[in-house]
């Protein structure tokens, strides 16, 4: 083949869910890390003190449903890709105010400024087009921006030291983005001032004001 010849490729599939339950896990380890992403996260969205939430990429609902419990009698839209394996999870987190939607994030079917918040927890290392799902939150965020991200070169170091996805060169199967902090920040920027990141390890979390 030419060295200038196209290679064609088709997309990678984008996934449901989470490959791993980081939530549920019994590792010490793992629950450490995922004390400080809970706490870290759990100080972000008590300062933005939300009374409707959208959660983009919203996987099993694990997250969303904690935040339905909290949100007491405000509204939480918790979307994904249709999934039946997700509907059957979302069937067993069920709240008055809490509803689940399988549909894209690329175009919101929402009014503008319809929730005072949109989160994306974990989610837009997935996206194939990250720009346009953070246009469409905004755009239905009438005051913030809550999103989480792996922080590289930190993560996939981290995968090759405890040996996985080594072929992958320490990418984690389904991550098509990369951000370091400092980029990570940069991105948000062009949608509000960044009000607050966090660096819970490995992980970016950035809350953004948006709107006037």
């Amino acid at each position: 083949m030419s060295a200038s010849a196209p290679v064609s490729r088709a997309p990678a599939p984008v996934p449901t869910g989470n490959t791993f339950d980081k939530y549920g896990s019994t590792n010490p380890v793992v629950r450490r890390l995922m004390a400080g992403f809970e706490g870290a996260l759990d100080a972000l969205f008590s300062q933005a003190a939300p009374r409707s939430v959208l959660d983009v990429g919203c996987g099993e609902g694990v997250l969303t449903c904690q935040w339905a419990e909290r949100l007491g009698d405000g509204r939480i839209v918790g979307i994904d890709l249709p999934d039946e394996k997700l509907a059957a999870e979302w069937r067993t987190r069920q709240r008055p105010n809490l509803e689940y939607r399988g549909i894209e994030a690329g175009a919101l079917p929402f009014a503008d400024g319809e929730f005072e918040l949109a989160a994306a927890i974990e989610v837009l290392e997935h996206v194939p087009d990250p720009e346009r799902t953070l246009a469409e939150m905004t755009r239905v965020a009438e005051r913030w921006l809550l999103v989480s991200v792996p922080r590289e070169p930190l993560w996939r170091m981290l995968n090759v030291l405890r040996g996985a996805y080594l072929r992958e060169g320490g990418n984690t199967p389904g991550h098509l983005n990369h951000w370091s902090q400092r980029r990570f920040v940069e991105l948000l920027s062009r949608h509000g001032p960044v009000v607050e990141a966090r660096s819970p390890f490995p992980w970016t979390m950035l809350l953004v004001r948006v709107g006037s």
